[in-house]
């Protein structure tokens, strides 16, 4: 009651000014602002006093009745309360929705259609709920497997090229500079640059540096990540290190100067000691843990 007694002096401009001093430290007093401006700035019809004074001269007399300051108070506060929720609601049909998958874990969520989304670790994506059914399209930084609802068309767009689909389910993967899709049921649309390219079930398409990488078809029902693997294909050492780091949340230091080989295969994701015994076998280095989360690789030849 005292909360509600304090803002309606500050709402009719009657408090002192150490009173005021103390309103406004209040933790709450940014969000008082926030709805009184709003409120400030909603526009209401033109008044014309001649037209309702003659209205009201004509009127029967009826008894008068009067409203105490109390009442009138808690009408400003209750008309404040309602504006307030009308834009908090506002906000959160408006405002951009934002899923994250943090290193070391995966993040399943749903989509205003029921679409269905996985998120792979070191992940985010962005969408807007308002409007969905007739726009249904996301933005998304990292690795994501979709199961797209049957419906309109659906588009996930990423810094490096975009997906177009109807009802099916596919992975997306952009890390840095390489751009990867696999359709695993019906068909998708991939823009990449000025290459548009249309695949379906089983095949996969991988762009790196502008340039196209042929994947060979994969039977396959969804992607591998999903089950505790790790799947490369022409994969570079520092792309495969950054895979380990957002899988393990580790942080991995290379001490080596022979990188340029190319990596194919699957690595299990389940254990980082032996995931990190095939990354190293493969390359010829010695892994040094040096504290909980971070790893140097030396070459096998700087031992010596």
């Amino acid at each position: 009651m005292e909360e509600n007694y304090k803002l309606a002096k500050w709402l009719s401009g009657e408090m002192s000014e150490d009173e005021l001093a103390a309103f406004e430290a209040e933790p709450d007093f940014v969000i008082y602002n926030k709805i009184k401006k709003y409120a400030s700035e909603l526009e209401t019809p033109n008044f014309d006093e001649n037209k309702t004074l003659s209205t009201i001269l004509a009127s029967p007399k009826k008894e008068i009745k009067t409203v105490s300051l109390a009442q009138n108070w808690f009408f400003r506060i209750a008309a404040v309360l309602v504006i307030g929720l009308g834009l908090f609601i506002g906000y959160q049909n408006f405002a951009t929705s934002t899923e994250y998958a943090e290193n070391g874990v995966q993040n399943s969520f749903t989509l205003p259609d029921n679409s269905e989304v996985v998120l792979n670790s070191g992940s985010k994506i962005e969408y807007k709920k308002w409007n969905w059914e007739n726009h249904r399209a996301l933005e998304l930084n990292g690795e994501a497997y979709f199961k797209v609802a049957k419906g309109q068309k659906f588009e996930v767009h990423t810094s490096l090229g975009k997906v177009t689909v109807l009802g099916t389910q596919f992975n997306v993967k952009q890390r840095e500079n390489r751009f990867d899709v696999t359709c695993y049921e019906g068909k998708v649309k991939v823009d990449y640059g000025e290459t548009e390219i249309i695949i379906t079930k089983g095949m996969s398409i991988a762009f790196e540096d502008g340039k196209s990488i042929t994947i060979p078809e994969n039977a396959i029902q969804n992607p591998e990540w999903l089950n505790n693997e790790m799947v490369f294909y022409q994969a570079n050492l520092k792309s495969i290190i950054g895979e380990f780091e957002r899988r393990f949340n580790v942080t991995l230091e290379l001490k080596s100067n022979d990188n340029s080989q190319l990596f194919t295969g699957t690595i299990p994701s389940e254990n980082i000691d032996i995931a990190l015994q095939i990354l190293a076998t493969t390359y010829h280095l010695e892994p040094t843990k040096v504290s909980k989360n971070k790893i140097i690789l030396k070459a096998v030849n700087a031992q010596k």
